[in-house]
């Protein structure tokens, strides 16, 4: 039996403890103090780097990685559509899609389509302008026919006569539909307003399309200018060792002849300059707005660069917490969205603009805002917190880029192709976070001019209002057939 004296010290031990317990949990911060006061140690951000190997004079990238037993090969051919005149526009442009369905010597479209079904092939053919990129995904097991036939498909296409009708008869179809698209009609004929006849402002035409333009030994003969031995790299990712694919890529690299010459120069763009208002009228209940003006920042390892960027992400680019945003949607309810835009090639001028949609009516307020932000930009340093939030996106969001081994492969592959420095995103990441709200400022100032900007409307012109548009710039009412 517990004697009265026991019974008293156990009471006042449990209520000395019930006090500690409370005391710490005062002392715990809990809401907004808890997050502030969570702490965390530096990350160890050490991506792989893919090994390097050559095949006949072609560079090879290759990361092993064998959680899974799947395998990405990747082929980048430099030359592209923006390499050539515009007479070999179509068949440069469509030649990655016919290298997929056009079959190959030997194989119909079909028979390719029920090897890729059966075997579960992936590949996929693109271009950009300035090189045609090729991928293949098979599982490993399957990795001698699926490489076999993906090389088939790049060194031995067989272009065939059907598949080229269907193509060509969806470009046409899609040329024909692209006034049915406000948005899209806005860019490309903002581009051709801008660029005019250079590679950028091009859009296909009927007359790209013409079937002596689009004939087999058109696509033949482009295949022969960029699917060529010198201007390839290589790249694989995955479960494979160097000593099981270096025998199978070395049957690609033999299946492709030399390259016949040398490829053209990429043109420099004349960019439009001199600001103006120009007007497609379409009876619509949005009016797209797109607004730019040359630039002379171009990609290197420089601070303008670097301000630039962040700059631009203050602006608009920086998805909603940006300024466009905060004016033209939150406080003012014009759009659900808008957006910067701020291109900087590394060897030619780019420009710098900006981009919206609202109800026709406020199409003329919108536009006022949006230039006011910008001039807000060139007078006015943004606050240290804003530049923060900025550098913190961009950087935190490297590990993006580096999610998949195949991800590493490829983007190691676009600097080796560009000749860029492989340590191009250490250098990115360390500019980036040395850009100061002065060198905003700075960099604004000297680049944008909200006076100079070039203004593209696709609306009602009565419910946006001629006699609004009058104060912006000289107008223009563009007639697109």
């Amino acid at each position: 039996m517990t004697s009265a004296r026991g019974l008293r010290s156990a009471v006042a031990a449990l209520a000395l403890v019930v006090g500690n317990v409370a005391t710490a949990a005062a002392q715990v911060p809990t809401g907004r103090e808890a997050v502030r006061a969570l702490r965390f140690p530096p990350l160890d951000f050490s991506p792989p780097t893919p090994e390097r190997h050559e095949v006949e004079g072609v560079p090879v990238l290759l990361l092993e990685n064998h959680d899974l037993p799947l395998v990405n090969v990747f082929a980048r051919f430099l030359g592209g559509y923006g390499l050539f005149a515009r007479e070999w526009y179509a068949p440069a442009m469509g030649l990655p899609a016919l290298m997929r369905t056009g079959g190959t010597d030997e194989l119909s479209p079909d028979s390719v389509d029920n090897l890729f079904e059966y075997y579960s092939i992936e590949a996929s053919f693109g271009t950009g302008g300035g090189s045609v990129s090729i991928a293949l995904n098979t599982v490993t097991q399957h990795l001698d026919v699926a490489l076999d036939l993906w090389s088939d498909l790049i060194a031995r296409p067989g272009f065939d006569a059907d598949a080229i009708d269907l193509w060509r008869g969806r470009e046409l179809e899609s040329a024909r539909r692209l006034q049915d698209d406000p948005g899209s009609l806005a860019y490309s004929q903002f581009n051709r307003l801008l660029y005019g006849d250079h590679p950028v402002g091009w859009q296909t035409s009927p007359d790209d399309l013409a079937p002596e333009r689009v004939a087999q030994e058109r696509f033949r003969e482009m295949h022969r200018r960029i699917v060529c031995r010198e201007n390839l790299i290589l790249g694989v990712s995955g479960d494979v060792s160097w000593e099981t694919v270096r025998p199978r890529l070395q049957r690609l690299v033999a299946a492709l002849a030399p390259c016949p010459e040398s490829l053209p120069r990429a043109p420099a763009p004349a960019i439009r300059r001199g600001g103006g208002v120009f007007l497609i009228e379409r009876p619509l209940e949005q009016a797209f707005i797109v607004m730019a003006h040359p630039a002379s920042v171009r990609l290197a390892d420089e601070p303008t660069y670097f301000a630039a960027t962040i700059g631009n992400s203050i602006l608009g680019g920086g998805g909603f917490s940006s300024r466009l945003v905060a004016r033209l949607r939150t406080q003012s309810g014009f759009t659900y969205t808008a957006s910067s835009i701020w291109t900087m090639p590394r060897r030619y001028d780019g420009v710098v603009g900006a981009t919206t949609s609202t109800r026709p009516d406020a199409a003329v307020p919108a536009i006022r805002l949006m230039l006011e932000a910008m001039e807000e930009m060139r007078s006015t340093p943004p606050t240290q917190a804003e530049v923060r939030t900025a550098v913190d996106g961009v950087v935190n969001g490297f590990a993006f880029n580096f999610e998949t081994p195949s991800q590493i492969v490829s983007r190691m592959m676009f600097y080796v192709a560009e000749e860029w420095p492989e340590d191009w995103l250490e250098r990115y990441a360390s500019g980036i976070q040395r850009v100061t709200p002065a060198q905003v400022r700075e960099v604004f100032a000297e680049q944008v001019h909200p006076d100079q900007m070039t203004i593209l409307i696709v609306g009602d012109p009565e419910r946006v209002g001629r006699e609004q548009l009058a104060p912006l710039g000289p107008l223009t009412v563009l007639q697109i057939n």
